[in-house]
């Protein structure tokens, strides 16, 4: 037969049962204080002391202050505001800059304090012209300027302004792009190949156009010589030039094309002279 329960058994289920109203009570209570503290959180971000309301630019019109203030409009699942100082997306106030600016290369933000933002725009600057895979004479030509990085991001105008004068022909990253936000092939060797062009107007006739095939180059001068060499071997392709520059007149048209795919090596095909 069963025995009743002895006293010190129902004393043991009293505890437990005691324990068990505590961990619940307390479990409410925290639930309770998290409320709180969400609900506080919240209404201070909806406070304006800790909202955007001021935006200054740098390095640009006034008016892309216009750009951050519509990308801060609205709130985060209807109860966090975006322009929050605390929760702001940069991402989004830089793209909405970028995707309708492509001359734009950078967009840096700043809180400014609790309330201020500000904002500096750096520029893409124009490097040279970009007009195809190779010239076309007696065709006219639809141009587009790059910058250094070798993006392309706007077509030239007659009014646009380069760093080079000279115009640049060169294959484009990947197959089947279009010109305008696409990159310029051997894009981290322009720079070398500039540069020696640049050193070829020391030779009394400057550069007036740069043809770049796979892995040579053609600079043509505006005398209308042609000069051919390897690129990413511009130094000892100068050596060699400036090695023969005595025997070398690149100015009056009378040198078809100078050859310095070989180092070490200058080969010259002068014109043929008409009577």
């Amino acid at each position: 037969m069963w025995g009743k329960a002895s006293s010190s058994e129902r004393g043991s289920e009293r505890l437990a049962e005691r324990r068990r109203l505590r961990r619940r009570r307390l479990a409410i209570a925290s639930f309770i204080f998290l409320l709180f503290l969400l609900a506080a959180v919240l209404y201070g971000l909806w406070q304006s002391s800790v909202r955007i309301s001021e935006v200054t630019v740098y390095g640009a019109d006034q008016s892309f202050a216009a750009y951050a203030k519509d990308a801060m409009q609205g709130s985060y699942f209807g109860i966090i505001p975006r322009d929050s100082t605390f929760l702001f997306s940069e991402s989004d106030i830089r793209s909405s800059i970028l995707a309708g600016h492509p001359d734009i290369a950078a967009v840096s933000i700043f809180r400014k304090g609790f309330t201020g933002l500000s904002l500096k725009i750096d520029y893409r600057v124009p490097i040279a012209r970009w007009c195809g895979l190779a010239p076309t004479p007696d065709v006219a030509e639809y141009c587009y300027i790059f910058d250094a990085n070798g993006t392309i991001f706007s077509v030239a105008t007659t009014t646009t302004e380069t760093l080079n004068t000279f115009s640049l022909y060169a294959p484009l990253e990947g197959s089947g792009l279009e010109p305008l936000h696409a990159s310029i092939a051997h894009a981290g060797e322009l720079p070398s190949l500039f540069d020696f062009a640049r050193q070829l107007d020391t030779f009394g006739s400057p550069v007036s156009h740069v043809v770049l095939r796979d892995d040579e180059v053609d600079d043509i001068l505006e005398s209308g010589t042609r000069i051919t060499y390897v690129l990413g071997h511009e130094q000892s392709a100068f050596a060699a030039l400036v090695s023969a520059r005595d025997t070398l007149n690149l100015t009056n048209a009378s040198i078809e094309y100078v050859d310095l795919r070989f180092d070490g090596k200058v080969y010259v095909k002068r014109k043929e002279q008409t009577e």
